[in-house]
């Protein structure tokens, strides 16, 4: 758990106390809303509206993850998480993209969750440290989606 400069130890920073109610009302949403083309179009609404709310760096890579993932897995479901970006197939959030103004990081964060495909012995990352989505960076993106598909 995360701590404000006020808080006492033990306890949520402000930053995990609104991802917390961000996530319960995506919940409220959701359940609200149902299933079908319908929802999956105001998850995307919702989505692009949360990034287009990010201050300008964190829009710009933002945006850049969006549109890799859209591209290289048009399958998954752009959706928010926790007040972030995500990617869902069939209901289940595959991966995430954390701003690092969220909370207030120093970087940025390309996340996976469970159900993504990257095993890799008996240890491996499922998160990644994002300071810009160059080229570079796009690249292993698009890569990493790919096998966390198991495509």
């Amino acid at each position: 758990m995360g701590r404000d400069a006020d808080d006492t130890p033990g306890t949520f920073s402000a930053a995990e106390k609104e991802a917390m109610r961000a996530r319960a009302e995506e919940i409220r949403a959701e359940k609200a809303q149902g299933r079908g083309a319908k929802k999956r179009g105001s998850d995307r609404t919702k989505l692009e509206e949360l990034i287009a709310g990010l201050p300008e760096g964190d829009r710009r890579d933002a945006q850049r993850v969006h549109e890799i993932v859209s591209l290289v897995a048009p399958q998954l479901d752009p959706r928010t998480w926790y007040g972030m970006p995500a990617w869902a197939l069939d209901g289940e959030v595959l991966c995430f993209f954390t701003p690092s103004s969220k909370f207030d990081e120093r970087y940025s964060s390309f996340g996976f969750n469970a159900a993504a495909r990257l095993d890799e012995g008996s240890m491996w990352p499922t998160a990644f440290a994002v300071a810009e989505v160059d080229d570079a960076a796009a690249e292993r993106i698009a890569q990493l989606v790919t096998r966390a598909l198991g495509d």
